[in-house]
């Protein structure tokens, strides 16, 4: 790939983001999981495969002590994922990878074990609509899995006809009932989920040679057998006597509306009991105490064109549970003006971890269990300005392990001294890569006198006597934060091509309270516009910003807002829209989530906050990117602001049918351009169309497109 004449001087060391390809293979981690005994951590790892065309995962172990190296525990070009050990510390793991037993047939993603005494993984359990989630109870030796069904099966056998009957007549008509059909990326049935135990089966039969190692085959018992579809997007939780499990139910209302409710559902009998169902509140399953007497319940309300949704955390008696009966909900913290993400409990009862998005941060907190009479119980646990997730809690309670993330670096393994808050690498796969520049905190003031914050990264070099032209980043969401390390929307990028790049969280971010969602809610166009074009001119400002080079760009919602930004103002040489929405009529009753969209504005404030009513004022070139695969942000969107660009914009096409806009349209990606090689020509045709309209500089487009 070509390269821009960068800001930076030609001595500066090289980094990974110099070169696309060195970026691309960073190993990245993500999930952790942990040992009942507190003597093993286990993490994914992707890394990019020899093509540079997939990424391969692969279970590695950790060690909570630091001592020593990180290392691999499978291998396979299917790859491994989905870990949880099991209360005697197998781990079990899902991999579509071949049965070594059975190398000859195809595998659909099969259960697999690896035991804790060392030795091989094999597969313990196989079906041909395989299996997803897996889950275990810490203290009893209890597994469960999700998987589909097809909606007319009476057993396993049954399923497996039905799908060879499918599949060998080329049959992918669905015939829905329910909405919604679409997920993401994902076309809905015709399978439906279900929660499974995992449970020994009969012993070999007669004539089957017994060894040494031979064990019991594991089969399947359905949990969930009228469950419907409505198990979908379930977060689901195991008591830790593996005889509860509390999940969340999607109850389907008139006019395609729904809600979550909570049910428990008991493992022995099968029976499933609803524990809370209120209007215009879902609610959601968040660890059981040690005990096993008390779920962490997270509601959310509906929102209105009026009111953002408030999301808090309750306590809920839940020892009556297998018999349907539950106390009443006991509010946790609802003082605290964050959103909580609970992640576990201390060992003793006495608190609960969570993370919360917290101004350009995601700390853990401790939130006191019963709620403190002082203040709101919740006191903060680490103090850096990093990102965290994965949280998981050894079992004396006085340390936890966790992934952590910032814009200085991606995420990694760390020990947390829950006393003192302090934080430790662990031994990792891979060493940070080092940035080619620096970050800094900066701030602006809105209209109405709110701080508007964001992450500025700077190039190596960037100065008065040399100022860097300027890219504001818009963030999706909307409700989101700048805050974590991301691969897809990578600053580093583009500062190793000599850029500044700005990170705003405008009105309808999260981490800086209720009312600073509010701001922004059912009036898209205002708040978070007026807050972009603040704190953008701060930034400009400044005497190493090059005020007269500057760019918007941004994806789903940050791609709503770039074309906001491109129909309300001309300041900027070059406007990049990823997977945006356009026209909020043709939006809202498109989307795989309408139930959900529908209802943040009326008709009426959908229309005045729509970008395409605004198409002839657009007199900055545009990158419109889109994948077909995209259900969040139906392709619609992307092909009628394509039409509308050239048809009604200041630059339409001319009489030759030529424009300085451009589409780059991917067939089979989805709203996030995932595949390694599609990723890699994301990067360089924005870096070439913004050389062309920000620098005045024309460097080659990826031989890849065949232009």
């Amino acid at each position: 790939m070509a390269n821009l004449e960068p800001a930076i001087p030609e001595e500066q060391p090289q980094t990974p983001f110099h070169d696309l390809d060195h970026y691309l293979s960073i190993p990245r981690v993500s999930g952790l999981a942990l040992s009942p005994d507190g003597s093993r951590l286990v993490t994914t790892v992707s890394t990019l495969n020899g093509k540079g065309t997939e990424f391969a995962t692969a279970l590695w172990e950790l060690d909570p002590a630091g001592q020593k190296h990180a290392r691999r525990i499978t291998r396979s070009a299917k790859g491994e994922a989905g870990a949880a050990f099991a209360a005697n510390g197998d781990v079990y793991f899902t991999s579509a990878r071949p049965d070594p037993d059975s190398p000859d047939e195809e595998p659909v993603n099969p259960l697999w074990l690896l035991p804790a005494d060392g030795g091989e993984a094999r597969v313990v359990l196989s079906r041909p609509g395989g299996v997803s989630k897996v889950m275990t109870a810490r203290d009893a030796d209890a597994a469960f899995v999700t998987a589909d069904v097809l909606a007319g099966s009476t057993n396993e056998e049954d399923d497996a006809e039905r799908r060879k009957a499918r599949k060998d007549g080329k049959v992918s008509a669905i015939l829905h009932r329910e909405y919604p059909v679409r997920y993401w990326d994902a076309d809905l049935g015709p399978g439906q989920p279900r929660i499974f135990a995992v449970e020994e089966g009969e012993d070999k039969g007669p004539g089957k040679p017994a060894t040494v190692d031979a064990t019991a085959p594991l089969v399947l018992r359905n949990l969930t057998p009228e469950a419907g579809p409505r198990l979908r997007e379930a977060e689901a939780v195991v008591s830790p006597d593996g005889r509860t499990i509390y999940s969340s139910y999607t109850k389907p209302l008139a006019k395609a509306d729904s809600r979550s409710i909570l049910v428990a559902v008991d493992v022995a009998s099968g029976g499933m009991k609803v524990l809370l169902d209120q209007e215009g509140m879902s609610y959601f399953p968040g660890p059981v105490s040690p005990d096993g007497r008390t779920l962490v319940v997270v509601s959310e309300s509906d929102s209105t064109p009026e009111e953002a949704p408030e999301i808090k955390m309750h306590l809920l008696d839940v020892s009556g549970a297998a018999a349907g009966e539950a106390a009443g909900l006991q509010p946790l913290a609802h003082d605290w003006d964050r959103w909580p993400k609970p992640s576990g409990w201390l060992p003793d009862g006495s608190a609960i971890l969570v993370t919360a998005d917290d101004d350009g941060a995601s700390p853990v907190f401790r939130v006191s269990v019963p709620p403190a009479a002082a203040e709101v119980g919740v006191t903060r646990v680490t103090q850096d300005a990093a990102a965290y997730s994965d949280v998981v809690i050894s079992p004396e309670g006085r340390k936890a392990y966790a992934l952590r993330s910032s814009y200085g670096f991606p995420a990694e393994a760390v020990r947390i001294d829950l006393s003192t808050g302090e934080t430790t690498r662990l031994p990792a796969p891979a060493e940070r890569p080092g940035c080619p520049g620096r970050l800094e905190r900066i701030a602006a003031t809105a209209a109405d006198g709110s701080r508007v914050p964001a992450y500025l990264a700077l190039p190596d070099g960037a100065s008065a006597d040399n100022p860097a032209p300027l890219l504001l980043w818009i963030h999706g969401g909307p409700l989101g934060s700048w805050n974590a390390w991301t691969w897809r929307w990578n600053p580093w990028l583009l500062t190793a091509r000599g850029y500044a790049v700005l990170l705003p969280d405008p009105a309808l971010s999260t981490g800086y309270g209720q009312s600073y969602i509010q701001r922004g809610w059912g009036s898209w166009g205002k708040a978070p516009f007026t807050d972009l074009m603040a704190v953008t001119d701060a930034a400009v400002e400044r005497p190493d910003i090059d005020e007269s080079r500057t760019a918007a760009m941004g994806g789903s919602f940050g791609g709503y807002m770039a074309n906001w930004v491109a129909g309300n103002t001309d300041r900027f040489k070059a406007v990049v829209t990823h997977a945006s929405l356009w026209a909020l009529d043709q939006f809202g009753p498109t989307t795989d989530a309408s139930q959900y969209w529908l209802k943040e504005m009326t008709a009426e404030m959908a229309l005045e906050n729509s970008p395409h009513l605004h198409a002839e004022n657009i007199s900055t070139p545009m990158l419109v990117i889109h994948g077909d695969k995209d259900y969040r942000v139906p392709i619609g969107e992307g092909l009628r602001l394509w039409y509308e660009l050239l048809s009604k914009s200041r630059l339409a096409a001319d009489q030759d049918g030529q424009t300085p806009h451009r589409f780059l349209y991917f067939p089979d990606e989805n709203h996030w351009v995932l595949q390694p090689q599609h990723a890699k020509v994301w990067y360089q045709v924005v870096e070439w169309f913004l050389a062309k309209n920000v620098l005045g500089k024309d460097i080659q487009l990826p031989a890849e497109l065949g232009l």
